[in-house]
């Protein structure tokens, strides 16, 4: 089953689909501030292993305009603690294990997300961003098994992990992605491991 999912804002509307299929593991919702062409490949990848994908917007169109929207991790956390309560309000939804797997610039906005329904989202993965930007609480509060993947090349996200790492108190692990490999392989494993 295939749902279309509006949530209004004061700032427009933001959009998402759930894709729901029979007796799915779980529900993995993608966090991103764009949309981008990944994320179909991502989800498409999560689906065929059995688990329910929640992709939303957080961004509203007009905000998506200014380039420093990305960067606002209260407005984007905010936004993703409501799509979490609208998860946990949803039929459809409300009685499936929650991960998050964000991207980029919606990482610290996870963070924040996870260790504020700490009972609700049971495992957060992430490819990509400054943790720290979470902010000390985000991360002293995180109890979610937390996966950080970064690309080859991010140094700059791999130095601010490594500096974080001291005020994450429950399970996390940091793997770097070579050679073209595919991180939805190392977060599928995580999930496994860890959602169920």
């Amino acid at each position: 089953m295939i749902r279309t999912l509006v949530i209004q804002t004061p700032l427009g509307q933001l959009h998402g689909q759930l894709n729901l299929p029979d007796n799915p593991r779980g529900l993995v919702l993608l966090a991103r501030a764009h949309h981008a062409p990944i994320d179909a490949v991502i989800a498409a990848n999560l689906a065929a292993r059995g688990y329910a994908i929640l992709n939303m917007e957080l961004l509203t169109a007009r905000e998506a305009q200014f380039a420093d929207a990305t960067q606002n991790v209260p407005r984007l956390g905010q936004r993703l603690l409501d799509i979490v309560d609208l998860i946990r309000n949803d039929g459809d939804m409300q009685d499936l294990p929650l991960a998050i797997y964000a991207t980029g610039d919606a990482t610290p906005a996870a963070i924040r997300t996870a260790a504020q329904r700490d009972t609700q989202v049971k495992v957060l993965a992430a490819h990509g961003g400054i943790i720290d930007r979470a902010g000390l609480q985000g991360l002293n509060l995180l109890v979610a098994p937390f996966l950080m993947l970064f690309d080859a090349d991010d140094h700059f996200g791999e130095a601010a992990y490594r500096r974080a790492t001291v005020h994450l108190k429950g399970i996390h692990e940091m793997h770097v992605l070579h050679g073209g490999e595919d991180p939805v392989v190392r977060v599928a494993a995580w999930l496994g491991l860890h959602l169920h």
